[in-house]
């Protein structure tokens, strides 16, 4: 995609799209905001919208959808079976992912899940570039582990890597001989990892490791939910595909995987999700599954007016201008972020900005959950609604014992085309204030811990009196502003 270039000298991303609907936001006094945190256990997935200005809590299913994905809605086919609305989307696969068979989910865990009862199995162990919470909990669920094998560039905050997703192939031999290939169902990539700040893998490292799950025997399979983006950056970063184009990238990567599976929240910015293959063996050790877990072939779960966006907007991923414009916001936003000395994780990914809370909040032991702190408060101190991405997003071990994370990250999801450059702006004044007074922000502990995904339904409770200091100060600096 051509630069688009001011003649001011500024630096700034230029949305390629006009908005035609709009939602009204709130932003809620301060003291209201105090309020909140403690009734949703100061876990932002327990805050009510209503008390949200900003959500930047994720990207899934908060995408903004397009005028052409809302016109195919009207004209969905809900017969039970037989669906004209499924016989569109699974051509739109065909189209976009170059894969022949498909099986509708109603989302991208549904899809972990069918794929872990179908392979994992008690000792079996998963190799991949790094975990995806729901990902790891149905593979253990099952009996299974997990190994993230990534390269050491991947774990530096401040980095000019290009593909810090990429799988460390010498440790992915290694774990091999060590496990043995009968106790590895499959190798697992994620495009692009979510949880060390949204980093893509390019796709030689693709075709290296389809090189070693050839040797051994194993299935490669790919989880697609930010394909799109991943995809965008190897037009950016990898030279050989530098002249190339979004289909030409994605199939690319498909055609190296034996599976492929996919949350329509992110990759099409519908709702549902998706498992397809080229091998029919594949799909019928698969299909059963549907009908006992999700619905029918044709519907899987989901609405066929998500099944007609579903296919819409599996399309609209190959429109680079379209996929483009989230990337070029964090971009913006991580460039603004490190002028003033905010350590965030670079080179900028997808998905979101990641804010590096073991830095920021380098006061709090891990111990006292850090990412999760700062959440918080940057909630508190702004209506933002960010989304710890650290310990509290891991799980414990089988004894009980915590489990701390690699990194400590603040997400700030940059759903594409939901937010204005003022807003990115806002976010950038509130974080920065924010950074200059982080000595105040203090640690949490839980008082409800639910035994799987606490990240989702937990309740924490601050360590002492830090909110009402964060507050104070805050009021002291603002006035009356909200």
């Amino acid at each position: 995609m051509q630069e688009i270039k001011f003649y001011s000298g500024e630096n700034i991303p230029l949305e390629l799209h006009k908005v035609r609907i709009v939602q009204k936001l709130h932003l809620v006094p301060i003291e209201r905001r105090l309020e909140a945190l403690y009734e949703g256990g100061f876990n932002t997935f327990r805050l009510s919208t209503k008390d949200v200005f900003l959500d930047m809590l994720t990207d899934s299913g908060t995408n903004a959808m397009s005028d052409n994905q809302l016109a195919a809605m009207m004209q969905a086919d809900d017969a039970y079976a037989g669906s004209q609305s499924f016989a569109r989307l699974q051509q739109a696969v065909t189209d976009v992912l170059g894969k022949k068979y498909l099986l509708p989910v109603h989302q991208g865990r549904a899809a972990e899940n069918i794929i872990s009862v179908a392979y994992v199995h008690k000792g079996s162990l998963v190799p991949m570039n790094y975990h995806f919470t729901t990902a790891m909990a149905h593979i253990t669920d099952k009996g299974g582990q997990i190994a993230e094998l990534l390269y050491d560039e991947a774990y530096v905050v401040n980095s000019s890597h290009p593909f810090k997703g990429n799988m460390n192939i010498e440790k992915l031999e290694e774990t091999i001989k060590y496990h043995g290939p009968k106790n590895i169902p499959f190798i697992r990539m994620e495009a692009s990892t979510n949880l060390i700040g949204g980093q893509p893998f390019s796709v030689q490292n693709l075709r290296d490791v389809r090189a070693i799950a050839d040797k051994y025997g194993i299935r490669l399979v790919l989880d697609c939910s930010l394909l799109g983006e991943n995809a965008y950056l190897v037009l950016q970063r990898e030279e050989e595909f530098k002249n190339s184009d979004m289909k030409t990238v994605i199939q690319t990567m498909t055609s190296l995987a034996d599976l492929c599976y996919f949350s329509a929240r992110k990759l099409s910015s519908s709702r549902g999700g998706g498992i397809c293959t080229d091998s029919l063996e594949i799909f019928r050790e698969l299909e059963a599954f549907v009908p006992l877990y999700e619905g029918f072939l044709t519907y899987g779960g989901m609405s066929v007016r998500e099944v007609e966006a579903m296919a819409v907007g599996l399309y609209e991923t190959l429109d680079e201008t379209m996929i483009s414009q989230s990337p070029t916001f964090i971009k913006y936003l991580v460039g603004e972020l490190d002028k003033k000395g905010i350590p965030v994780i670079k080179p900028a990914g997808v998905l979101g900005v990641h804010v590096d809370a073991m830095q920021v909040c380098s006061h709090i032991p891990q111990t006292e959950y850090p990412a999760g702190s700062l959440a918080a408060a940057l909630f508190l101190i702004s209506g933002i609604r960010g989304m710890e991405r650290g310990s509290i997003s891991n799980q414990r071990d089988e004894y009980g014992n915590e489990t701390y994370a690699d990194m400590e990250l603040l997400r700030l999801a940059v759903p594409r085309r939901v937010f204005t450059l003022s807003q990115i702006k806002y976010v950038e004044d509130r974080l920065t204030w924010l950074y200059d007074n982080r000595q105040l922000i203090g640690g949490l502990k839980f008082v409800y811990e639910p035994p799987v995904l606490r990240f989702f339904m937990g309740g924490l409770e601050p360590t002492n009196d830090w909110p009402q200091k964060l507050m104070a100060k805050f009021k002291e600096d603002f006035g009356e502003s909200l």
